[in-house]
């Protein structure tokens, strides 16, 4: 008996340390006005993005949903209108794995809304295959088809005066590696069916996210728009739906005892859209609502200006706009 008392003591502890480190959640305290203004999130329909979009439509924005999927879509901007009273959240089909998709999408924009104040590239995916232009799509959707919209859309961000950025990155940009000369002839970082290829691959593609967001602060230098990388915690979300079946019945019971629920997930997020005066903090990488420092690879400018580099040359914008 006392060994069974000591082995429950263990794991209580061991649960105990992992909800207080790994799985620890925040809460935003940013009162930024929102009212008047008009915000982009990409995959609002669903997770941290659902719950971001909802916080941000109750505060008065405008809060345009930019998703693959417009059935999800749809009925995610029904029910953020209906618990709000906003009648300004709308659906705009996005397809992140796909170049004229996100063309497309910013062209409908730019015609559309006069203003943007805040573009939150918030989609991402665990999974295998190619995307439309032929990419791995896990580096296509997380990194370059967001590269790709941001790009497209800075100039109307610069002329809000203030706008921000912010792109959902993970603490797995610490495992992650960018392997120049195997994504310019495969045009991927990683892909297969095993589940550690899945992860691999992903967590390359959040390197990218955070050495995206360093760069792009520095190209942002002398104008009022700043941007953050941001990891939100491990967050119950539909991030790894197109996993093996076995990997979920293995996951699912993980993720229901101990991964964050979407609007605790969603509140570092919130925090670099809504807290004042972090402007100067701009580039920098943001978890539980406080700024933390990156590891060595997540701060290597040299490999950011790199992968800015590639990632216009694969876009097709070091030529064309």
């Amino acid at each position: 008996m006392l060994y069974v008392l000591l082995a429950l003591g263990a794991l209580l502890g061991f649960y105990h340390l992992l909800v207080q480190t790994l799985f620890k959640g925040s809460k935003c305290h940013g009162k930024l006005p929102m009212a008047g203004k008009t915000v982009i999130i990409t995959g609002g329909n669903t997770g941290i993005g659902r719950a971001t979009a909802l916080h941000l439509a109750g505060r008065g924005a405008r809060v345009v949903l930019a998703c693959r999927n417009q059935d999800k879509a749809r009925e995610a901007a029904c029910h953020i209108q209906r618990v709000t009273g906003s009648t300004d959240v709308v659906y705009m089909q996005l397809d992140l794995g796909s170049f004229r998709s996100v063309r497309s999408f910013a062209e409908s924009f730019l015609k559309a809304e006069k203003r943007l104040d805040l573009l939150i590239n918030n989609a991402g995916l665990v999974a295998h295959g190619r995307t439309e232009d032929g990419f791995g799509i896990e580096f296509g959707v997380n990194h370059l088809g967001h590269f790709l919209l941001t790009n497209l859309l800075l100039e109307r961000l610069q002329e809000g005066g203030g706008g921000r950025v912010v792109t959902l990155s993970s603490i797995a940009y610490r495992w992650g590696h960018i392997d120049f000369q195997a994504l310019l002839e495969r045009k991927d970082l990683g892909t297969g069916w095993f589940s550690w290829q899945f992860f691999s691959a992903y967590c390359n593609s959040k390197l990218c996210n955070v050495l995206f967001t360093l760069h792009l602060a520095k190209r942002l230098q002398g104008s009022k728009v700043t941007c953050y990388s941001v990891h939100p915690g491990v967050v119950r979300t539909e991030l790894s739906r197109y996993v093996g079946l076995w990997q979920k019945v293995f996951i699912e019971p993980i993720a229901r005892l101990l991964f964050l629920d979407p609007a605790t997930g969603a509140q570092t997020t919130l925090h670099c859209a809504l807290q004042e005066g972090i402007e100067p903090f701009s580039g920098r990488h943001f978890s539980c609502c406080a700024v933390e420092e990156l590891t060595p690879r997540g701060r290597d400018h040299t490999v950011a200006q790199r992968l800015w580099e590639v990632s216009e040359q694969l876009c097709g914008l070091s030529s064309t706009s």
